[in-house]
């Protein structure tokens, strides 16, 4: 039964998050891959794996739905492609200490965005 718990639970919540704002399941996915025993580089490449097929079963829904503007889109991804080919060029030489240095930076500054939106309603 644990062997299939937390895994069961990780992606769970990743796929709540993935689907509810677009982002944020790797936020869960990389330390518990971590805590399963992969190294860091494969942990981030596991989730961004991970995040690819999630990302890509909420936009299907979502299409259905008929709530995806493919011209609001377009404009963003030869953008988004050229970033994650530099990415995955770069990946490689950042070293592990490094790579978990500025994935808690993005956390943290994006956990400080919200925080930032919740308070600032409420002035």
């Amino acid at each position: 039964m644990k062997k299939w718990f937390l895994p069961g639970i990780t992606g769970f919540c990743a796929g709540i998050l993935n689907g509810l704002f677009g982002s944020g399941g790797g936020i869960i996915a990389v330390p518990l891959f971590g805590k399963s025993g992969l190294e860091p580089k494969e942990s981030h490449a596991t989730a961004l794996f991970m995040m690819l097929c999630l990302s890509g079963l909420s936009a299907f829904l979502y299409y259905q739905k008929g709530v995806i503007s493919f011209e609001e889109a377009a404009v963003f991804l030869p953008g988004g492609i050229a970033g994650a080919i530099a990415a995955a060029l770069i990946f490689k030489k950042i070293e592990p200490a490094l790579l978990r240095k500025i994935f808690g930076g993005f956390v943290t500054f994006s956990a400080a965005r919200m925080l930032w939106g919740v308070f600032s309603e409420w002035i």
